[in-house]
Order: C-alpha cells, then sequence, then structure tokens
C-alpha cells in the first residue's frame, strides 16, 4: 500500500482526501498545521503540527516511507511551499504542488495590483470604507490607518487586546455567491476592496466588485518552487496515477 502525504489546509486538500479515501491501494495521511479550525476533518489519516523545517520534513517522509507528497496548501503559504520543495528533493519522493488559479483579469476589473499588506494599506485613500479580508496577522498596516473605516471578515477571532482598524468585525467564511457579497458591500456602503489573490471561493467577493464598480487593491501571490504545478483536484489525481504506475510493484505475500 502506497502513502500519500497531503499538506492541507484548504478545500482542495479536503477534497483531494476525500476523492482518495477508500482507494485499497493508497493510504492517505493530511498534514494541518493547526493556525485555522476547519469546519470538517479531513478523510482519511491526519496529523497536525510542524515538522521541524525541511530537514524533519525530509526524514518523516524517508522514514514512513512516503510514496508521494501533494503539497495542497494555501497560494500564499510560501514558506511550507519551500521547506516541501526541498524536503522532496532530500528524500527523493515525487512532489507536486496544487495550486487553484488566481482571480479572473477582465477589461472592467479595476485592480490595484501591490506586493504586500503593507503596500496594499498605503494605496487606500483617506476617508475609504474598506472591505478587507485579512488573517489576524495582517492588519497591523490598516490598524495604523486612522482615516479609513474598515469592515473586517475574519474566520478567526482576533487575540484579546489586539490592534484592529476602526470599523466592524464579522467572522466567518467567504460566501460562494456574488449577489450575497454585492449585499453585504452595498449595506456597509464599501468603496475599496483589499484582497489577496487567493483565487478559489472568495472569487464571489471579486466578481461582486467588478459588477458594482468597485476598485480592488490586490496583493499578489508569491510565485510557488520550482516543479510540477496542477490547478485542480482532478489534475492531481492524474498525476497521482503516474507516480504510482511508476512505483515498484510490492512482492506477492509469501
Amino acid at each position: 500500500m502506497a502513502k500519500v502525504l497531503i499538506l492541507g489546509g484548504t478545500a482542495e486538500a479536503a477534497e483531494l482526501a476525500a476523492r482518495l479515501a477508500g482507494d485499497d491501494r493508497l493510504e492517505t495521511v493530511t498534514s494541518l498545521a493547526g493556525l485555522t479550525r476547519l469546519p470538517n476533518q479531513p478523510a482519511g489519516h491526519v496529523r497536525r503540527g510542524g515538522f521541524g523545517g525541511p530537514d524533519g520534513l525530509a526524514a518523516l517522509l524517508k522514514a514512513d516511507g512516503y510514496a508521494a507528497l501533494i503539497d495542497a496548501t494555501h497560494p500564499f503559504a510560501a514558506q511550507i511551499a519551500e521547506h516541501a520543495a526541498e524536503a522532496a528533493d532530500k528524500a527523493r519522493v515525487p512532489r507536486l504542488k496544487l495550486v487553484r488559479p488566481p482571480f479572473e483579469r477582465t477589461d472592467d476589473t479595476r485592480f490595484i495590483p501591490v506586493r504586500s499588506m503593507a503596500e496594499a494599506a498605503e494605496q487606500v485613500p483617506a476617508g475609504a470604507r474598506v472591505f478587507l479580508a485579512a488573517g489576524r496577522r495582517e492588519l497591523a498596516p490598516f490598524a495604523k490607518r486612522k482615516d479609513i473605516w474598515c469592515l473586517l471578515r475574519m474566520i478567526e477571532p482576533p487575540a484579546p487586546g489586539e490592534a484592529l482598524p476602526a470599523g466592524e468585525l464579522i467572522l466567518g467564511r467567504p460566501a460562494a455567491d456574488p449577489e450575497t457579497e454585492m449585499a453585504l458591500l452595498r449595506e456597509h456602503r464599501i468603496d475599496w476592496i483589499v484582497s489577496k489573490d487567493s483565487g478559489g471561493r472568495a472569487g464571489a467577493k471579486i466578481e461582486a466588485a467588478r459588477r458594482l464598480a468597485i476598485p480592488v487593491v490586490l496583493v499578489e501571490r508569491p510565485e510557488p518552487p520550482a516543479g510540477e504545478t496542477v490547478p485542480d483536484v482532478e489534475a492531481c489525481l492524474e498525476w497521482l496515477e503516474g507516480v504510482l504506475a511508476q512505483a515498484p510493484a510490492e512482492p506477492a505475500p509469501g
């Protein structure tokens, strides 16, 4: 039975684990960093916590005899992506990076590309009412702006006493329906949006901005490490079939 390690925490990672569940050729393990609570436990085995850097991950891949490593972490999880690439090279284990496509660029999309949340905070004009979809670790540049109002949407609540921008906080995951996002933007009279180019479900927010002609300050995603990438779970499954086809056959029992 071939062991597959999935670096998870995304909807794609959970879908991949579910699609592989019940395949009697495989034993899948999804590794979660433990920073964000997931609504559902991934199928198969789950481990939580770090690896001790690329050397620790390489040692795990070797010791536990993994046949493949699939990095399905968030497009902005640059460090773990680099560690996964380095570890797979050291352990000589096939590695794939699953990277969901970025937000669609169209002629009527008002994107203002930036490289960081700090740069994004500088782009927003005084007096703006901003829809800010960001993690709790990325709020500091906006908390310093006393001349804007922010609608914050976060999956996890901030820590007690953590500095927040002036405005309102809502907890929850992005809506999948642009109409729902449009209603939210209208209700709070939002005239600017700040977002990472995370792609996926958050695209409803971008479509809502497009329909309402709201400018979007967009933090561009980091480039993934060198190596093979695929955009979706279907392509990931095809890659894994190729890996299994090239794997040495297990000796017959007895």
